[in-house]
């Protein structure tokens, strides 16, 4: 299992007691993906920008992915510049992929035949395994689900890290979803000032 995966179990599963926005987890599986990708070699940080390594093969299509789309030439991208990027849509294709895999699911109604929207987490190995990383506050983890909302406060072993890639990278998806948090805030006061002007005095 990545962390990636990891994480977006974590938030499926407690989905029902902390509620995330799709674009802020997109955001935080781009993070987890390239905190994967540093770990298998197959990127180093230089700053904030992503240094590709050797072409890996990596045991994990999405991952795969994310290293056939590195920029390759120099000046490397941003970490900020991957988690837009990469991030756009992640949420979703994650979803899908773990819904391949049989690690999620969408229940049938009883009285209808089609899928409900509403995904769930089955009973599995990847789901013992992803909550068993998150009970246990595994600092990676800890720091994505806290960006996102999922804990009111980091894991104290946080303010212990000393590898400079993922403090790098928590710090920049903990300020892009600020970003975003605020960019939605501005378009809901602009929606609300629209529907006031038609609607008039």
């Amino acid at each position: 299992m990545t962390t990636a995966r990891d994480l977006l179990i974590v938030t499926l599963d407690s989905a029902a007691d902390r509620p995330t926005e799709q674009g802020d987890v997109s955001l935080a599986l781009a993070g987890a993906e390239l905190l994967d990708l540093a770990d298998a070699g197959a990127v180093t940080l230089d700053g904030d920008h992503i240094v590709p390594g050797p072409q890996h093969d990596l045991d994990d299509r999405l991952l795969s992915e994310a290293v056939a789309t590195l920029v390759r030439q120099a000046p490397y991208e941003s970490v900020e510049e991957w988690l837009w990027r990469r991030g756009r849509g992640l949420h979703a294709a994650y979803v899908a992929a773990l819904e391949t895999d049989g690690d999620v699911a969408r229940p049938r109604r009883r009285w209808s035949p089609l899928r409900s929207d509403r995904t769930a987490v089955p009973d599995s190995p990847a789901r013992s395994h992803a909550a068993e990383r998150w009970a246990s506050g595994e600092p990676v983890l800890a720091g994505l689900t806290a960006a996102v909302g999922m804990r009111d406060e980091p894991s104290e072993d946080l303010a212990d890290l000393t590898d400079d890639a993922v403090v790098t990278v928590l710090a920049a998806v903990s300020d892009a979803v600020t970003e975003l948090a605020a960019e939605r805030q501005r378009r809901s006061i602009e929606d609300a000032a629209f529907d006031n002007i038609w609607r008039g005095p």
